[in-house]
């Protein structure tokens, strides 16, 4: 019988959990080949006089038998599947003729040309499985199933599903969106936001990105701004749970990161004691991305060895102020998040500790967009100054020597 003619091929996904296949060769080939053979579920069988290390260690595990010997043809009896990769050609041909007789399918790894089954290139993202065959030329297959890859990850292809999941509970992740720019969002968090059916979103996230999802993608805004928070922390953890026990996969779209001064411990926790999967995909923080973007890396060699965050409200308590204070003296960075109302108290209070009116302070507000600005002083007139230039909120508060510009 001739071989596989990839125009005419028929593509099938065979099920082998708990089926027998045979893997003939325990070279690097026949290591892979069992492998995927073992992802598949099956029972595996591998026969060859020797092995690689790596195929040695799965034996010895337990996870599939090791025949230390030479092909036989009774080696087929009661197999479903058989892969032959001994890079010998007169017993990988005899393999194939046996198999063909016993009406057995084999993958030759010698001679695709001469192989009456033929394995893809395939990359799988959860449960889909996308696989590729090109003509007999594996690079190119290779080449296609890694740009399908690349797209599944970043969102360009339809990942979102259309049915319920069989178990009736959907489920939440967090995604830390980074300070607003979407080319800072992980490729994981932007896979995830193009699978959802719900995005509760905050009004730092790569809000952008919005405008790609599907129409019947449910949009529910919680932003909160300074002294105003329209929906209650609590209301929006009742509307993460509710949406995922209703089977649908939910995202809560961050700006930052889910676990830096966000709420985010909270919500995984009412998911958690509601019984719906969450996960959590850390953000790019605008503590540090927002003095990176304008020339203050919160940590320098000779400069500054290391860094704190805190917010605004915090570093104006009296019982931290002389502990921050000691820390800008040894030369750390100080970095506030959610500092701007507090600005003028908190640049006072660090003085009165002891902390150097002439240390520089630089203030990035909006990070990453278009409305980018940056004020640079010092601890004795960065208040003066950003009341001048009507600082606003979001922005990021740099106090140390790496502010110097």
């Amino acid at each position: 019988m001739s071989g596989i003619d990839t125009a005419s091929g028929y593509p099938l996904l065979l099920g082998l959990a708990g089926r027998r296949a045979l893997v003939v060769g325990a070279g690097p080939v026949g290591l892979r080949r069992a492998r995927g053979l073992l992802d598949a579920g099956a029972d595996v069988t591998v026969v060859a006089p020797d092995a690689i290390g790596d195929l040695r260690t799965l034996a010895d595990s337990g996870a599939l038998r090791w025949e230390r010997r030479g092909y036989e043809p009774d080696d087929l009896d009661g197999v479903w599947l058989v892969h032959t990769a001994t890079g010998l050609p007169a017993v990988d041909a005899a393999v194939a003729a046996d198999a063909e007789a016993a009406r057995v399918w084999c993958v030759r790894a010698d001679d695709a040309a001469a192989s009456a089954a033929w394995t893809p290139a395939a990359t799988r993202r959860d449960d889909v499985l996308v696989a590729v065959s090109a003509g007999r030329d594996p690079l190119r297959a290779r080449a296609l199933r890694n740009a399908v890859a690349r797209a599944l990850d970043s969102g360009e292809l339809p990942l979102r599903r259309h049915r319920p999941p069989a178990t009736g509970v959907g489920t939440v992740a967090l995604v830390g969106g980074g300070p607003g720019d979407p080319g800072l969002l992980t490729t994981r968090g932007r896979r995830l936001l193009a699978e959802a059916d719900v995005v509760v979103t905050d009004r730092l996230g790569p809000t952008a990105l919005l405008d790609e999802l599907d129409e019947d993608v449910v949009v529910v805004d919680v932003g909160k701004q300074p002294g105003h928070h329209p929906v209650p922390q609590r209301e929006i953890e009742r509307l993460l749970v509710e949406h995922a026990l209703a089977g649908r996969r939910v995202v809560r779209l961050k700006g930052g990161d889910p676990y830096v001064f966000g709420r985010g411990p909270e919500e995984v926790a009412a998911c958690r004691a509601a019984g719906v999967p969450v996960e959590v995909v850390p953000g790019v923080t605008s503590a540090i991305a927002a003095p990176s973007v304008a020339g203050m890396p919160v940590t320098s060699r000779g400069v500054a060895r290391s860094f704190t965050v805190a917010t605004g409200h915090d570093v104006v308590e009296p019982d931290t102020l002389e502990a921050y204070a000691r820390l800008l003296e040894r030369g750390s960075t100080l970095v506030l998040l959610m500092g701007v109302t507090h600005l003028a108290d908190a640049a006072k209070g660090l003085q009165a500790a002891g902390a150097d009116p002439a240390l520089p302070v630089g203030i990035v507000e909006s990070a990453y967009t278009a409305q980018q600005r940056v004020t640079r002083g010092t601890l004795a007139d960065i208040a003066r100054l950003a009341e001048e230039q009507g600082v606003r909120a979001p922005a990021v508060i740099v106090v140390g020597r790496v502010a110097t510009g």
